[in-house]
């Protein structure tokens, strides 16, 4: 006697199994039927629900597998398909990705360059965008923070309404941060 094994380099997927049930996938023993227009058509055997799929030429969709019985609707599995799909591309187009921008400053940043600052940060508030404002001491700075604090209060002073600080300023390490969001409209 020969015995054959059939080696799996490295390809442990299972092959196409389905996500979905439909028609002859659906092996319950019951199941709540759902005809084509939403109308209930009783609890029946999951065979007696495949074969009035048939007779309306349209497919068996299992809606509800973990219900007690699992409920069964009679409907175009192509349609619903791209019905579904068409409702998810319209919820991504919808969806807005909100970025943390960063901005850098010093302690002692000039006047000029901090409203230069301050406008783009006003143009990233405009976009719906967070920033993270950050003060960064070197050196000796170190020994003066309030010098750093000022000029983020300046900062936030020359946002006016624009932002509304959701994360108040804390020093981590050698840097003073700060995040602000943009205020609601």
């Amino acid at each position: 006697m020969i015995i054959i094994q059939e080696q799996n380099y490295g390809n442990n997927k299972k092959p196409n199994q389905p996500k979905e049930l439909l028609n002859e996938l659906i092996r319950f023993p019951q199941v709540r039927l759902i005809g084509p227009e939403g109308e209930q058509l009783g609890v029946m055997s999951s065979r007696e629900a495949q074969l009035k799929a048939n007779n309306y030429n349209l497919d068996l969709y299992c809606v509800a597998p973990t219900a007690n019985p699992p409920v069964c609707k009679i409907l175009n599995y192509g349609k619903y398909r791209y019905e579904q799909q068409k409702k998810a591309k319209e919820n991504r187009k919808n969806q807005t990705k909100i970025e943390v921008k960063e901005i850098q400053l010093t302690p002692q940043i000039g006047m000029h360059d901090l409203e230069t600052k301050a406008r783009a940060a006003t143009k990233f508030l405009s976009e719906g965008n967070k920033i993270k404002v950050g003060v960064r001491y070197r050196g000796r700075q170190m020994t003066h923070l309030e010098v750093g604090e000022e000029t983020l209060n300046k900062f936030i002073e020359l946002l006016g309404e624009l932002a509304v600080i959701e994360k108040p300023a804390a020093m981590e390490g050698r840097w003073l941060l700060a995040v602000l969001a943009p205020k609601k409209k």
